[in-house]
């Protein structure tokens, strides 16, 4: 049986294949404008596939046409939406269609990887930290523009400030390493205040689990660190799981 999960995020399409352990296969990434794809992408989807979940932060129009190429070839598609509680995990929202779906996807990958507790630290366009204690409650969290925003807002308000570039150092000699060390480290100091604070919440120390694209420049600087890049992906393959199983 083919299954397939596809993560359509604010600038890229991840989609990738789910063998028969529930394991997420290789990765490919389709890069968008916001607006619509590239001329061309639906070759670059599987020709056939028996069952397919779907995950979308992104707009009304990617969606649709994410949807109708899918249509084309999926005998069944699942739409992931936030829920009160799913797999184990209860989520601190009163309106839970406030939590985006990514964040709740990466809450369920991080609980199928074991009772936690977690601090989890999505790296896209924006930062998202949540936390999830041992008995799968979240307990809310927080968001933040991500570095690489961080770096595109300063450049759209002085265009001599370069959008990207530079390298993270604790005391920069020139402007693209002090915005990299600017806009990284006020995401790195931001990961920290929220794990002592989760720390004092719990009573115990969260295991800090980074995912998205820009999740690999950070990790370094924040001691015991794991990198998970596919985490909401792996989430989307709990929610595919329990659709099937209905």
């Amino acid at each position: 049986m083919s299954r397939w999960v596809f993560d359509l995020g604010n600038t890229r399409l991840k989609l990738a294949p789910v063998d028969a352990d529930g394991r997420v296969g290789p990765v490919q990434a389709i890069a968008h404008d916001g607006a619509a794809f590239p001329s061309g992408w639906e070759a670059q989807l599987p020709a056939r596939i028996d069952s397919a979940a779907v995950a979308s932060v992104a707009s009304v129009a990617l969606r649709t046409a994410l949807l109708a190429a899918l249509a084309d070839r999926s005998g069944r598609i699942s739409v992931a939406r936030t829920l009160v509680r799913c797999e184990g995990v209860q989520i601190a929202y009163a309106r839970p269609e406030r939590l985006g779906v990514d964040r709740f996807l990466a809450l369920l990958g991080a609980r199928a990887r074991g009772a936690g507790p977690w601090l989890l630290v999505g790296v896209g366009t924006a930062l998202t930290i949540d936390l999830l204690d041992a008995a799968g409650r979240h307990r809310g969290g927080r968001i933040a523009p991500s570095p690489a925003l961080m770096r595109q807002a300063l450049h759209g308000r002085a265009a001599q400030l370069p959008a990207t570039g530079g390298r993270y150092v604790d005391f920069a000699t020139d402007t693209d390493d002090a915005l990299a060390s600017g806009c990284e480290g006020a995401a790195i100091a931001l990961v920290e205040s929220s794990r002592s604070a989760a720390a004092r919440v719990l009573g115990q120390a969260p295991t800090l689990l980074l995912h998205g694209g820009g999740a690999a420049s950070l990790v370094a600087h924040l001691p015991g660190a794991g990198l998970a890049p596919e985490l909401v992906l792996e989430g989307l393959v709990r929610w595919l799981w329990m659709e099937e199983s209905r």
